[in-house]
């Protein structure tokens, strides 16, 4: 039996995500069967705004009938994707395909001349809307990340006596006021919009005297050379890390809850514009999480750098030594928590701060590890000065020569 229309799925992927678009029935089984969890595409906003767009109101009528849920690409999605060889569609960035659903997924066809995905401007919606997704979904997960680094994180964010950060908090109403429209209204008006437009200058300017603020830490770990003020300057960077770092998720947050909106306006007001836009805002994006991910790893390597330098010295120094290490790890774990929520990849391997007994039997071994010629060119050594000491010992006085005799064959003189 040829499969029908209820038996076919569209499946569109734009790295970040994966859109199942079919009937409810077979969108369902197919994301059992492969064990994804999912959240609601929101395919009927997608048709209202379309079907007033002209040349699309027969596409978007058609979108009513289809169920469309969204995966978030992880390891486990990942793999599934790879059984079914996607091709390159219409909008840059995206693949997609069919496929036919006999009680299983069965193959991948080629796309059938009667999707309604086929349509470019209805699968530039789509992409615009995984991107939303895909945005709102980190800023649900730093929503989490803050929530978790302090139940008082608004406390800490308006103690901030910086102005640029009392900027932020300004701006901090007026975006949350435009997503409780826009999730009100179901899309942003040219009034709602005018609102936060000119929000993102001063959300940047914060990020940067954020990042200004975590340099500025390292920076004065890493001039600090001796072990009581090393120790010090971590700590005072343990203490404040945190505090920037919840600036920066914030700064984050607010600045994907404008792409959203952004995204949004577009998506009504042009959606001829939106596949260009929707680049441009990824580029933009990821441009903001490489200036975070650098300066958050210079941090952490020069911790690391300072606790190494502790470890050297723990012989001497084991308070101070053991301060620096902790600290240091608690700034890499806090950062790499933070990553996590932005999605940066980076490796942790964090030092151990050594016990004083550690370093001493690994300094007891260093010297055991001489070896037997080592033994015996020091008493070499002391052989030959003690004969020297006894040659020398006749020309002096009879006194000093019997102490100098004394000290070279006994040690010190009791």
């Amino acid at each position: 039996m040829e499969p029908t229309m209820d038996d076919e799925i569209q499946l569109i992927s734009d790295g970040d995500g994966l859109a199942v678009i079919g009937s409810p029935t077979a969108v369902e089984r197919f994301l059992v069967s492969e064990g994804l969890p999912s959240r609601d595409l929101g395919l009927p906003r997608l048709g209202s705004v379309l079907a007033a767009a002209a040349g699309v109101a027969q596409a978007g009528s058609g979108i009513s009938a289809n169920s469309g849920r969204w995966v978030k690409v992880t390891e486990k999605s990942a793999q599934a994707l790879k059984k079914y060889q996607l091709m390159k569609g219409s909008s840059p960035g995206v693949s997609l395909g069919v496929l036919t659903e006999k009680g299983k997924i069965k193959e991948v066809l080629e796309l059938a001349p009667r999707s309604f995905m086929t349509d470019p401007a209805l699968l530039a919606g789509a992409a615009g809307i995984m991107a939303q997704l895909a945005i709102q979904q980190t800023i649900n997960e730093l929503t989490d990340y803050l929530a978790a680094i302090d139940e008082k994180v608004d406390d800490i964010l308006r103690a901030q006596k910086d102005s640029v950060v009392a900027d932020m908090i300004g701006v901090d109403l007026v975006v949350e006021e435009a997503m409780t429209i826009r999730e009100q209204v179901g899309w942003v008006s040219e009034v709602t919009w005018s609102k936060v437009q000119a929000t993102s200058a001063t959300i940047a300017r914060t990020q940067a005297y954020a990042l200004k603020q975590l340099d500025a830490l390292a920076g004065k770990v890493e001039r600090e050379s001796k072990i009581g003020d090393l120790a010090r300057a971590s700590r005072e960077a343990e203490s404040a890390v945190q505090e920037w770092l919840a600036v920066l998720a914030r700064c984050f947050q607010l600045q994907d809850a404008i792409t959203v909106l952004e995204l949004d306006r577009v998506l009504g007001a042009a959606p001829e514009e939106l596949d260009r836009h929707r680049l441009g805002l990824r580029a933009a994006r990821q441009k903001r999480l490489h200036l975070i991910s650098r300066s958050t790893e210079c941090l952490v390597d020069r911790m690391n750098a300072a606790a190494g330098t502790a470890n050297t010295k723990v012989l001497l120094h084991p308070a101070a030594s053991r301060d620096v290490v902790h600290s240091s790890n608690h700034v890499e774990i806090a950062v790499a928590d933070f990553h996590e929520r932005l999605g940066i990849e980076r490796g942790r391997q964090s030092l151990e701060a050594r016990r004083w007994v550690d370093a001493a039997a690994e300094a007891r071994d260093k010297v055991l590890d001489a070896g037997a010629e080592g033994v015996g060119a020091a008493r070499r050594l002391g052989n030959d000065t003690l004969g020297r000491a006894r040659s020398a010992a006749g020309k002096l006085p009879s006194g000093i020569a019997e102490r100098a005799l004394r000290r070279g064959g006994h040690g010190e003189e009791g």
